[in-house]
């Protein structure tokens, strides 16, 4: 890695294509919660940059572990590093606190794509989503998975014991 260490210890450098590539001390499960309006803050950028097309560069992560191993995480696709490059302009993915935003927000993406029992707590229309607040801090709060994501059981377990209640509307950033 061509950057010298962040104080959070991620390490950064862009190759020559263009893709962003970090080396983070730490595994995914070892990040920390995050706010649940800095998720929202997140997704709301995303909606509005994809809105306009600005779909943000490739991103590669590659994840320590303390036994030396390492898990790769590779984001490529234009969603993906255009719900990375939110996070990246909400939080800085240069720091523990930002990158943790970002996994948190891809896994709540990936969540409510497979989980049928999501679809109780939100709803996509034409203004945007409609998420569920303690959807909102669950994802916030709930630890990820040594792949980076969310386990769904313990998800929804932690979700269906908080007792918030409403919706908020996810839409067009103003």
């Amino acid at each position: 890695m061509n950057a010298p260490p962040s104080p959070s210890g991620i390490r950064t450098r862009e190759t020559a294509d263009g893709t962003l590539t970090y080396l983070v001390a730490m595994p995914p499960e070892a990040l920390p919660a995050v706010r649940p309006r800095d998720i929202e803050a997140a997704w709301c950028r995303a909606r509005g940059a994809a809105l306009g097309e600005q779909w943000g560069d490739p991103r590669i992560f590659h994840f320590l572990r303390a036994d030396g191993s390492r898990i790769d995480l590779a984001l490529t696709d234009p969603d993906a590093a255009c719900w990375a490059s939110a996070a990246d302009r909400v939080a800085g993915l240069t720091t523990v606190y930002g990158l943790s935003l970002c996994l948190r927000l891809l896994a709540l993406v990936a969540l409510l794509a497979r989980a049928a029992w999501a679809r109780a707590y939100f709803k996509l229309d034409r203004d945007g989503a409609r998420l569920d607040a303690g959807l909102l801090a669950t994802a916030a709060g709930v630890p990820l998975t040594p792949e980076a994501g969310f386990d769904p059981d313990s998800f929804h377990a932690r979700l269906t014991s908080a007792s918030r209640f409403g919706t908020k509307l996810l839409g067009n950033p103003a």
